[in-house]
């Protein structure tokens, strides 16, 4: 069979009336003073009684157990007084908690089941609390610097044997020529690129004869491997005054 329940004009139920004559009379939620809260109650409930209302059973339930509260402090041993008066505090403390948070959320109420509420600043809690084996940290660090060495430009030595050459000047190839030709008066033209150790020194060893052909200071003679390198005339007879003069 449905319960038939009586809502009394500004109060939900008989703990909404308490926590209101708690708050109205300021009176110790903590520790409650029965006997004058249980005045104010019955004198609440008479009120209603005189203006016809028509009391829920549940409000006179309440006044009851308020009754029964205080008989029991009244005894020489009131331990299960103070008992029941410590539950009820801790109901309309649950109570007053319970009121609060339904009016915050009847605030941000917007229809239906859905609640809003303006958007709050939440500091990110960045700590790691995972944990690994050493071997991984380990791996994962020389992962890690295996990635930043390759973001460095290569050493000058990863170059060695591709760009960098030895730069063999052309002057210096024209005095080695001069020198041999001065001291053996006439040499093969092959002979002028056995000591040639490198690219650069053959090329630079053949801009120099081409230099002093030039320039008319040697003569290259015959065919094929045959070429001889001599001195020119005017170069021989050059040199021959300066041995003379010592100049």
């Amino acid at each position: 069979m449905e319960t038939i329940s009586f809502k009394v004009p500004g109060f939900e139920g008989p703990l909404d009336l308490l926590l209101h004559l708690v708050q109205k009379h300021k009176l110790n939620i903590m520790d409650i003073p029965i006997s004058e809260l249980l005045e104010q109650y019955t004198k609440t409930i008479n009120e209603w009684k005189s203006q016809n209302l028509e009391v829920a059973s549940e409000f006179l339930e309440m006044a009851a157990r308020l009754v029964y509260i205080k008989t029991a402090m009244l005894l020489p041993k009131h331990e299960e007084g103070e008992q029941l008066r410590q539950e009820l505090s801790g109901e309309l403390i649950e109570y007053q908690l319970c009121k609060e948070i339904a009016s915050r959320l009847a605030k941000n109420f917007v229809g239906g089941d859905i609640f809003i509420r303006t958007p709050m600043e939440i500091e990110p809690d960045r700590t790691y609390r995972r944990t690994h084996p050493a071997s991984v940290l380990l791996d994962a660090y020389l992962a890690a610097a295996g990635r930043g060495k390759r973001r460095l430009p290569p050493p000058a030595t990863a170059f060695s044997g591709i760009v960098e050459r030895k730069i063999v000047p052309v002057s210096s190839k024209i005095i080695f020529v001069l020198r041999r030709l001065y001291k053996f008066k006439r040499v093969r033209y092959i002979k002028l690129f056995e000591s040639a150790g490198s690219r650069s020194e053959l090329v630079a060893t053949f801009l120099a004869l081409l230099e002093l052909v030039k320039s008319n200071r040697i003569l290259v003679t015959g065919q094929g491997e045959d070429l001889q390198v001599t001195l020119a005339e005017g170069a021989r007879r050059n040199r021959e005054q300066k041995q003379t003069t010592g100049v």
